[in-house]
């Protein structure tokens, strides 16, 4: 088996020692030199908490095994060059200095009150004890107050307004430094100047308008441990004329009821905070955990405490780490293995998930509703002809299907998806999914949780950055909140319920991570031996802007401790790792690059996920490198460098450590809980996260990009499929012509390469062909085609069946459309290559001719030794099958009825038969009539 190259390298550490949306969290502003390090993460999260800093609008599992889980060699490894290199840890210029060996920052004061109170507030669970704890803050005491009397007047209209616990969440913002957040100006608080002077208005009253409660259950106690409220603040209901005027810009008559809503739209953020970062202290815990985060940014420090190692070590043991590529099968080298591992993956698809973080804002992409001019998510990008959700989905059921021909059963894997509020992102992607009836799969088998929006902390001061009192300006907390937002909101128990083990996680921005055997082998290496944790893995360029992959190798308290994760590219200074090429002159890199697509044991990180701790938000990093962008109710623009302590998911990894007695050998590596494969970069990741500026010729991270690598996908796919194919191009002449060619096939024809092969052989095509085949059922020989070929079916992989409960379920192999293609040759004018209005990454191109060919329902298609030219549409009604061939006089073209109880069969099918080996064999059955 080919294995990826091991190169390693030793550090000294500084210190011993369904569909549902994440949460956003503040960002973090970033001052002058004091920030020698672009971003700062905790890595080891146990004696670190979260906490919200808030900055001024000025601008072990200790599981030992015995024998090596993979049965191959690791012979390869031996090979490893070994690298020792001292740590390069980034410094900046400290604050102050204060007694010999002690370093003072100028926010000392307030990060040692936020966490003495956070300390505090954690040994009780009683809402009154909490309140009074922070009564004794003097923050709190000088913007509340006494017994409901407070200079500040949104203060006192929310003592006459509010509950006592939307009161205590108030107080823990005040009390984490954020009064800010609740002073408004006098010209802000003109607009509601009439009726603040009477807000207990007997009118008001006598409506039920007041702000709506938090549910305590009468208990008076704030929930424990990881439960949340069954009832989440609700949005303030106005009335219809209050909205009329709201919207209209009359503020006078509905004043009263918008600051209501401000209010209550913060007291919801500031619950959802509560709710979530309850493991490292709710409000006052995360603020302590920013403004750590930013010290040590500020001071640049490298000190990690490890979650692991809870013990004294000497300085020997302790402070040795070693960081390594790890060894883990090639897929593109070792083809047997690939399919082997591809054919374990697709006989544990009964106990496999999916799940999609969803939540990121996008705000690179500049994504905007062409009709209405809404900003929208990621998800909703339109790409290769539909949405990057839809295509996720459509990855899925071609894996489905495979699993339907070659096992003769059906199987719907239940996805979860993670929202945010962020562009109305969980709204969208909730009215997709209805408007798609739910792709055929069932509300059911989908489970939407959306990620709660957290302010962003300006790197100055702490301070939430805000756009107008009251309102903090939100961002996603990181894809990493996805594992105990999933504990809190049940999604585990949702999929053991289903019989499912484990999941595949994939990002939205990466729309071919499903390309050929990478998905199936991950989940077949992971499910077949037992894994906890997996990567794929590919490729990277020198000087990316990306994480890698690592074997962390380390000396503990109990033994040698190991485990494959991930390190950000944030980090490389502080860690010492080095980003240089595998050899002289190479622009591959040491290290192999994180992809984010990932194996999930569900019970191994559930285990993580519900830790009253640290370790259930992995991977906290905070990233300054980028300053924030964002407007003020003046009008007046503002660009603070900020960020929020966001968590990544691939970072789970590291609490998911073996330790042995003895240091290992390379060639034992593959006993780990932890592991990677690898395949070509391009059928791996290729991410469409932000838009090409017009003149850039830069495509890494744009949809650009990411079309042209399914364009070199597709050339290599052909190529294999002996059609011959027209070279590919430089990017400078993709970018000013347009790719050489255009090809989209449905994955359901494969989605397994060596399956491709059998069902397409012979031919070509010519450059500035279009070749797009929507169909599953397809048989391809020695077909020319010289201009666009368009094959349609109406029912890919299946037809849609209503069910008991009213919904239409998509059953794989019924009424199927199938289409034939022998000896044809197509020649018509295509793609009108000079239009302007052409966007190739989006499939929307102009055509000046095209074949086309419709199949409707369960209908057949089939041509054999004909030459069509010019534009030509082909229309097969549900239930007949159409066959044209060469007359005398031109293209003969019959229609006939399809077998009466042929759903399944019609006139011909593939026949799947799983090998020894994993090789999935195709035969070809046709009935008597043909």
């Amino acid at each position: 088996m080919a294995m990826h190259p091991a190169h390693i390298q030793l550090r000294e550490e500084a210190s011993s020692a369904s569909l549902f949306k994440l949460p956003d969290v503040p960002a973090i502003s970033k001052v002058g030199a004091g920030y020698g390090a672009a971003s700062v993460r905790c890595r080891k999260l146990h004696q670190f908490r979260p906490s919200l800093c808030v900055a001024k609008r000025q601008d072990r599992t200790h599981d030992n095994f015995t024998s090596p889980v993979f049965g191959f060699s690791w012979d390869c490894c031996k090979r490893a060059c070994c690298v020792c290199v001292s740590a390069a840890v980034a410094t900046a210029p400290r604050t102050a200095s204060g007694e010999e060996g002690t370093t003072t920052w100028r926010l000392d004061g307030l990060l040692h009150d936020i966490q003495s109170l956070r300390d505090a507030l954690e040994h009780t669970n009683s809402l009154g004890q909490k309140l009074q704890i922070l009564d004794k803050n003097s923050r709190v005491q000088d913007v509340f107050g006494d017994e409901k009397m407070s200079q500040n007047t949104i203060i006192s209209f929310a003592l006459e307004n509010s509950n006592e616990y939307e009161i205590y969440l108030l107080k823990c913002l005040v009390a984490s430094g954020q009064e800010h957040v609740l002073r408004a100006p006098s010209e802000w608080l003109n607009q509601f100047e009439d009726t603040l002077q009477n807000p207990m208005d007997a009118e008001l009253e006598s409506n039920g308008n007041s702000l709506t409660r938090l549910d305590l259950n009468g208990s008076g106690k704030l929930p424990s441990g990881h439960r949340i409220f069954n009832e989440v603040i609700q949005s303030t209901s106005l009335s219809s004329e209050e909205r009329k005027y709201s919207t209209s810009g009359n503020t006078r008559p509905s004043c009263i009821g918008q600051l209501k809503e401000l209010l209550n739209i913060l007291i919801q953020t500031l619950h959802k905070m509560e709710s979530f970062y309850n493991s490292i202290g709710g409000i006052i815990g995360y603020q302590a955990t920013a403004l750590e985060l930013i010290k040590r940014a500020d001071l640049g420090d490298d000190s990690h405490v490890s979650e692991q190692s809870d013990s004294t070590l000497s300085d020997d043991e302790a402070n040795k780490t070693r960081f390594s590529a790890p060894l883990g099968p090639d897929l593109s080298i070792d083809r047997d293995y690939a399919i082997q591992a591809a054919a374990w993956g697709l006989q544990a698809l009964p106990e496999m998930g999916e799940i999609y973080p969803l939540g990121g804002a996008g705000d690179r992409l500049g994504l905007v509703d062409e009709v209405t001019g809404q900003c929208l998510p990621v998800a909703m990008l339109p790409y290769c002809g539909r949405t990057l959700l839809e295509g996720l989905i459509r990855d899925l059921q071609a894996r489905e299907f495979l699993y339907f021909k070659t096992f003769g059963k059906q199987e719907i894997m239940p996805v979860a998806i993670m929202t945010s509020a962020a562009k109305k992102n969980h709204e969208l992607v909730s009215s997709l999914c209805e408007s798609k009836g739910w792709f055929g799969r069932g509300k059911s088998n989908f489970f939407l949780f959306e990620q709660p929006l957290i302010p962003a902390v300006a790197a100055e001061d702490g301070h939430w950055l805000i756009s107008e009192p009251l309102v903090p300006i939100l961002k996603p907390g990181g894809h990493g909140v996805i594992w105990k937002l999933a504990f809190d909101r049940g999604v585990f128990d949702w999929f053991y319920k289903k019989g499912r083990k484990a999941a595949i996680v994939r990002q939205i921005s990466n729309p071919i991570a499903a390309t050929d055997v990478t998905l199936l082998a991950l989940t077949g290496v992971g499910h077949h031996h037992n894994k906890k944790f997996g990567f794929a893995s590919c490729e990277r360029k020198v000087g990316a802007a990306e994480g890698v992959n690592v074997l962390v190798e380390r000396k503990g308290k109990h033994g040698w401790d190991y485990s494959v994760t991930c390190i950000e590219y944030t980090e490389f200074n502080k860690l010492g790792i080095p980003d240089v090429p595998v050899s002289p002159g190479s622009m591959q890199a040491q290290y192999p690059a994180n992809t984010n697509v990932l194996y999930v044991d569900l019970p191994s990180v559930e285990r993580i996920a519900s830790c009253r701790s640290s370790r259930s938000l992995p991977g906290m990093i905070l990233n300054l490198k980028k300053p924030i962008v964002y407007e003020d109710y003046h009008g007046v623009t503002h660009r603070t460098y900020a960020g929020r302590v966001e968590c990544t998911m691939q970072n789970v990894a590291d609490l998911m450590i073996n330790t042995f007695s003895s240091q290992l050998k390379p060639s034992q590596h593959g006993c780990l809980d932890t592991f990677v494969v690898y395949n070509k970069r391009r059928k791996v990741t290729s991410s469409a996260k932000k838009q090409r500026k017009r003149t850039d010729f830069l495509l890494h991270q744009t949809p650009d990009g990411s079309f042209l690598d399914v364009i070199r996908n597709a050339h290599e796919l052909l190529s294999s499929c002996h059609i011959e194919m027209p070279n590919m191009e430089s990017v400078e002449c993709y970018l000013e012509h347009g790719p050489p060619f255009i090809a989209i096939l449905h994955p359901a024809i494969g989605p397994l390469w060596n399956i491709v092969q059998q069902k397409i052989t012979g031919g070509q095509l010519t450059r500035g062909s279009e070749l797009q085949l929507e169909i599953s059922e397809l048989f391809w020989k020695d077909v020319q085609l010289e201009g666009s070929l368009l094959v349609l079916a109406e029912n890919v992989v299946g037809s849609l069946q209503d069910t008991e409960n009213e919904e239409k379920i998509l059953f794989y192999g019924k009424g199927c459309g199938k289409c034939r293609l022998e000896r044809v040759t197509i020649q018509n004018k295509g793609v009108d290559w000079n239009s302007k209005q052409n966007v190739y990454w989006q499939h929307k191109v102009s055509r000046l001719e095209s074949l086309t060919i419709i199949l409707h329902g369960h209908s057949e298609f089939e041509a054999q030794d004909v030459h069509l030219q010019g534009s030509v549409t082909f229309e097969v009604p549900d239930g007949f099958r159409m066959r044209v061939t060469q007359g005398d006089d031109g293209i003969k073209c019959d229609l006939h009825p399809l077998p009466s109880g042929s759903q399944t069969f019609g006139s011909w099918q593939w026949r799947y038969t799983l090998q020894d080996g994993g090789y999935v064999q195709l035969d070809m059955q046709t009935t008597v009539e043909n």
